[in-house]
């Protein structure tokens, strides 16, 4: 820091603490930081005519880059809809940067491809959570991502070949555990953790759910989620009803132990044997952004999960986990 610039925040700190008391500065102080205090002191009085038109560069170009959030929306057809954050222009650190980059370069040469730009997310006023307890069918269709959705209740000697494709891929998928599964095959489960990916609840003696007491309701619901903690760590946060069978009242169950209901977007329809090509061929032609794609450890899906994995990456998306196609982050920035 030069001596101009020091002696600039030195006098301006302490006039403004001097007369804190009776103003109210000490208060901007304490909030912002003394950081951006002395930000706030040098572009007052210390900043050249060349950094001051190059903030205002970077200000300009920020109103052009903002991007407005998108909220959770209650629909009519697919219920939950996630919101998608917005994007924005951090000005004060892309100005710190630039400053830094600078080295005597004059702010007329800058060109706007030449700011390191740094951005932020704006969460959207409106989440999952404001939405209360609905079941999620997709992710928003503004974010470029899709999920492979297997639940497990059967199907071992397929599991390993399918994790192996996922694992060539570089692709992390959302495995749903039947319970009385998980209890008799407690290293396979470990080696799909092992593996990096997101293991979720699907009841424990695969029932439909919609026919059940509400006490049997919560028992198979709970029951898995402790099960998960014991044997796995993992703290379970989504619930897929067993063959998509639920009604409002599993909803509001799952949402009591903390968990929300997701179903799917496609469905291969694996359990049918269908051919590879026609389960690839499908996904193919349907998905999209925000798609979650339904499937089990079958014969079917063993041969097709390659050639859907292709499928979505010529489309432009990216393959993620449930909870990471759900959430509200974005999957880029600029």
């Amino acid at each position: 820091m030069d001596r101009r610039k020091l002696t600039i925040i030195v006098v301006t700190l302490s006039t403004m603490l001097l007369i804190g008391q009776l103003s109210g500065v000490r208060a901007f102080v304490e909030s912002r930081g003394q950081a951006a205090v002395e930000q706030y002191a040098f572009e007052l009085f210390g900043s050249s005519a060349e950094d001051n038109a190059l903030l205002l560069k970077i200000k300009e170009e920020a109103i052009k880059r903002k991007v407005e959030p998108i909220n959770a929306v209650h629909d009519r057809v697919w219920k939950a809809i996630p919101g998608y954050n917005g994007l924005e222009v951090d000005v004060d650190q892309t100005y710190q940067r630039a400053l830094a980059l600078k080295k005597g370069t004059e702010a007329a040469d800058w060109n706007v491809n030449d700011i390191p730009f740094v951005y932020r997310e704006i969460p959207a006023k409106v989440g999952l959570d404001e939405l209360g307890a609905l079941p999620i069918y997709r992710g928003n269709p503004n974010k470029k991502m899709v999920s492979f959705m297997i639940n497990v209740a059967w199907g071992n000697e397929y599991i390993t070949p399918m994790l192996d494709t996922l694992d060539a891929a570089k692709v992390k998928a959302t495995f749903f555990l039947d319970g009385s599964w998980l209890k008799k095959n407690p290293e396979l489960a470990k080696e799909i953790q092992k593996r990096g990916h997101q293991i979720e609840n699907h009841a424990y003696s695969h029932p439909n759910m919609s026919q059940l007491s509400e006490s049997r309701a919560v028992l198979e619901i709970s029951k898995t989620k402790d099960l998960l903690k014991e044997s796995l760590g993992v703290d379970n946060k989504w619930f897929a009803p067993p063959s998509g069978d639920f009604n409002q009242k599993t909803v509001e169950i799952a949402a009591g132990q903390g968990l929300r209901t997701v179903l799917w977007t496609l469905d291969t329809v694996d359990w049918m044997n269908p051919s590879p090509e026609s389960v690839v061929a499908k996904i193919s032609k349907r998905v999209e952004a925000g798609s979650l794609i339904l499937m089990h450890p079958t014969k079917a899906s063993k041969e097709a999960l390659k050639g859907m994995i292709d499928a979505v990456q010529r489309k432009g998306l990216k393959l993620g986990t449930v909870e990471e196609t759900l959430s509200p982050s974005r999957t880029t920035k600029p």
